[in-house]
């Protein structure tokens, strides 16, 4: 009733005071966006969006055939007619495979709200603009505690705590990565990190080494009889090859890809639980260093 008492409103207004609230109205929703997968009506029509999403209940196609399903009748068989029906179905799947994009890509507002949260709650700890770091930053307070600690390279307890949120975390920093590392080559899996990180190396290259260095990585890795073999699906082992006949920086992608959610989902996990991971932490909480030797040991007895 108020939506049909503003319309009535609106038609005794002039041309021109329409145009200008019109104007107000999409500058509105121009700055306070819908959310990711709604529709902007100041950017597409309602009923528009409304007939692309119920493709059947349009009555006439744009190639001129009947939308309405195996009721419709059934027009001459013609070679162009069979043309213009398989554009038809063509153009439904298309229709059909978008929406299964935006509904797996959807998510509701609870659970993107619960995600940011959880993500704040996380590294609150390590946000300078909400806590004060711990030692402080040497070019503000004169304080050399900063760089005591990273003259000595022992990671503090909450750098080593980071290592622990994800396997992105631990690969930045270099004594998570190192660590990571001797922990593979405890396990006799080294070459998967090793090749992640060759990978890498290939993307900062010069672009005059870029071939003979993305052949390097293929004669060490995945040529037949390779010194540091790695196990690859025939997928990503099909594509990287067919790169390979025009080697760039990315020739791997798919390669790399494939090697880290191998290590994410496998050797990272073990990694956490492993007593190496473990003991360095609970030596950090309590102030303490583990010297190389110890750490040397509680690898070889994991």
């Amino acid at each position: 009733m108020q939506a049909e008492a503003q319309v009535k409103i609106d038609r005794k207004k002039d041309k021109t005071e329409r145009k200008i609230l019109d104007s107000q109205e999409r500058a509105f929703w121009d700055v306070h966006r819908p959310v990711p997968g709604c529709v902007n009506t100041t950017e597409m029509d309602i009923r528009k969006c409304r007939r692309l999403k119920n493709p059947h209940r349009v009555k006439k196609s744009v190639y001129g055939l009947s939308e309405e399903g195996p009721q419709s009748q059934s027009p001459i068989h013609t070679p162009s007619h069979q043309s213009r029906k398989g554009t038809k179905e063509d153009v439904e799947k298309e229709i059909q495979f978008l929406n299964t994009q935006l509904d797996r890509h959807c998510m509701k507002m609870s659970k993107v709200a619960e995600s940011l949260m959880g993500y704040t709650e996380q590294y609150l700890e390590y946000d300078p603009f909400i806590l004060t770091p711990d030692p402080s930053n040497p070019w503000i307070s004169d304080d050399p505690s900063y760089w005591d600690l990273e003259a000595s390279k022992e990671p503090s307890q909450q750098r080593v705590k980071k290592w622990g949120f994800s396997l992105e975390e631990a690969l930045k920093d270099p004594l998570g990565q190192d660590l990571f590392l001797r922990f593979l080559e405890s396990e006799f899996s080294s070459e998967n990190l090793r090749f992640w990180l060759a990978v890498q190396d290939l993307k900062r290259q010069p672009q005059q080494d870029v071939a003979q260095r993305a052949q390097d990585i293929w004669a060490e890795f995945l040529a037949e009889g390779a010194p540091s073999p790695i196990n690859l699906d025939s997928h990503s082992y099909e594509r990287t090859s067919h790169n390979l006949k025009d080697p760039g920086r990315y020739s791997y992608e798919d390669a790399q890809d494939h090697i880290y959610h191998l290590m994410k989902s496998d050797s990272y996990s073990r990694f956490l639980r492993s007593n190496v991971y473990q003991d360095l932490l609970l030596a950090r909480r309590k102030g303490k260093s583990l010297t190389g030797k110890r750490l040397t040991g509680l690898m070889q007895s994991s």
